[in-house]
């Protein structure tokens, strides 16, 4: 058995490549299913009962607390759906969590396709180590089984890292387990800036300037955020790095709005308006200008790269009408994207590079639409459902997040799969929320 030892969010994390001969998984394994489809059916997966190794009470709250993580994590791919322990019919808690004390017959009986069991240990040092299994329940396969160890606190990324390679074992990408999405939201009458794990959980306020703040934008490494921010009386970009705290501040003259990182880089791209135009540019972590991006008479604004920097996507008046154009950052090329409509914004790309999702407006109804950059053909993801802006998409593709006023005319953040179902409302808090972006995945 070969064993490799990482560390994750202060999590030592032992990786068992091989729990036994089977576990042995070739290339041919990946892209078990194809996000992408948008006729995808949801895979049953039975999550059992976690072992207690030791039997003692704690270990059996963990297990069921470790449990619970699991399945609302695996609920939340949209193309995974944990079933009901009622129809089980057997537990290997009790029988053995490995591949040679279970009867696979039991679990395609009663249409399991998946099956995940699990164990869970105090140790001396008082840590907790989880071992953790994905079979496939009809050729009785190991796809992955991993081994975890670190403090308590820890467990929620514990499971979080199982749940990301369980996903590249099935669709050959890590998901969305590791990443976070940073949003505004209204306290005490002002607009501040706050992030959260990818589910809406461990909310926390980034900004108390008692102000109006917007547009936060995520670096693709997730060290540091850019946002908007009149605290000093007019619109300028902030950059802050999330663990140092450090900061610097853009401030031209005129309007300094809606930030982009450049991909793989410390520098983004932001409409500035000191030339009279609004204009979009590419600036270093300091705000010094790196080369002027637009150049046309109407407002640039929302920049938004393709994931390998090589093409930006923009909303441009230049044609009369608000509308999505795509520049080529190399040929220096412009095209127009949308057509259909009147006023098209708010573009954001899919991390492929072959989609883009943005806001429409027709028959006074906002919606969120993906056009394929090839066809040219759009498709409406929102309807009939109060006003629906701010679409940005999850590191693997899978999913958008957006801004909805579905529940009223309040805003509210949500989420979709890529193919536009399963659109539910990510957050629980009080005040109004908008303008979502999703980091990369972490894990």
């Amino acid at each position: 058995m070969f064993l490799k030892s990482t560390k994750m969010f202060n999590l030592s994390v032992v990786i068992c490549l091989v729990f036994s001969f089977c576990a042995q998984v070739s290339a041919k394994d990946v892209n078990y299913i194809n996000i992408s489809d948008p006729f995808v059916k949801k895979t049953p997966v039975a999550v059992t009962q976690f072992k207690a190794f030791n039997g003692s009470a704690i270990e059996k709250s963990d297990g069921e607390r470790a449990k619970q993580i699991l399945v609302s994590a695996l609920d939340f791919t949209g193309y995974l759906k944990t079933m009901n322990p009622v129809a089980f019919l057997a537990n290997p808690a009790q029988m053995g969590i490995e591949r040679d004390k279970i009867n696979f017959r039991d679990w395609t009986g009663i249409g399991a396709e998946l099956l995940i069991t699990g164990g869970i240990k105090s140790t001396h040092s008082g840590d907790i180590m989880l071992e953790l299994r994905l079979f496939d329940s009809f050729t009785t396969r190991l796809l992955t089984g991993n081994r975890y160890t670190g403090p308590r606190s820890q467990l929620r990324e514990m499971v979080h890292r199982f749940c990301s390679d369980v996903s590249y074992k099935l669709t050959g990408k890590r998901g969305v387990f590791g990443s976070k999405i940073t949003f505004v939201s209204t306290v005490n009458g002002h607009k501040e800036i706050f992030v959260c794990d990818f589910d809406g959980q461990n909310i926390e306020q980034v900004t108390s300037h008692k102000s109006i703040s917007l547009s936060p934008s995520w670096s693709s490494n997730s060290k540091w955020l850019a946002y908007v921010t009149y605290s000093r009386g007019r619109p300028e970009i902030f950059i802050r790095n999330i663990m140092s705290k450090k900061s610097s501040v853009i401030s031209y003259k005129g309007m300094n709005i809606s930030p982009d990182w450049m991909p793989g880089q410390n520098s983004l791209a932001a409409t500035l308006s000191f030339s009279g135009d609004q204009e979009i540019y590419l600036l270093t972590l300091k705000g010094e200008i790196i080369k002027r991006i637009t150049k046309s008479w109407g407002i640039d604004v929302s920049p938004k790269f393709s994931s390998d920097g090589k093409k930006m996507a923009f909303t441009s008046k230049r044609t009369g009408t608000p509308q999505i154009h795509v520049k080529d950052i190399e040929t220096q090329k412009v095209r127009r994207l949308t057509f259909k409509g009147m006023n098209n914004t708010s573009p954001s790309w899919s991390p492929d590079g072959k989609r883009i999702a943005y806001v429409g407006i027709e028959d006074n109804q906002i919606n969120i639409f993906v056009i394929n950059i090839d066809s040219g053909m759009p498709v409406q993801l929102t309807m009939d459902a109060g006003d629906n802006e701010d679409p940005c998409w999850s590191s693997d593709g899978s999913m958008l997040v957006f801004t909805s006023s579905r529940e009223g005319r309040v805003p509210r953040v949500f989420v979709m799969n890529a193919s536009g179902t399963d659109q539910r409302r990510l957050l629980r808090m009080s005040g109004k929320q908008n303008q979502p972006d999703w980091s990369l995945s972490q894990n």
